[in-house]
């Protein structure tokens, strides 16, 4: 199995007031995507993650997140995309509900309804 690399809220939110360039991405499904992101983040869900990412380097930094701890599809997206050759991936396995436990504010978008 593909051990995958996890980062932090803290790093997460250093990363980000850095402005360090890497790939960020809301990886829930069309069923879960409730509207929230963390800003900075774009929507790539987990079930189209192959083709989203085909004009990503494999060289590229991508971190991964969805909905919290109990939520394994940010965990998932990083080990397809480790297992489709990506070599500098890791997910933020706290994710949006660790973001905003931790006080940090989130962007709302229009949820997607599954037919």
């Amino acid at each position: 199995m593909t051990d995958v690399q996890t980062i932090s809220t803290g790093d997460l939110r250093n990363r980000l007031d850095q402005g360090t360039n890497f790939e960020f991405w809301n990886v829930l499904t069309d069923k879960w995507f409730t509207g929230e992101m963390i800003p900075g983040s774009c929507r790539m869900p987990l079930d189209t993650i192959e083709h989203g990412a085909a004009g990503v380097p494999k060289d590229a930094e991508i971190i991964t997140y969805c909905g919290g701890p109990t939520c394994p599809q940010s965990m998932q997206a990083a080990k397809k995309l480790s297992l489709l050759g990506y070599t500098n991936v890791r997910a933020f396995e706290e994710g949006l509900e660790g973001w905003k436990a931790a006080g940090h504010s989130i962007e709302k978008s229009e949820p997607v309804h599954a037919a």
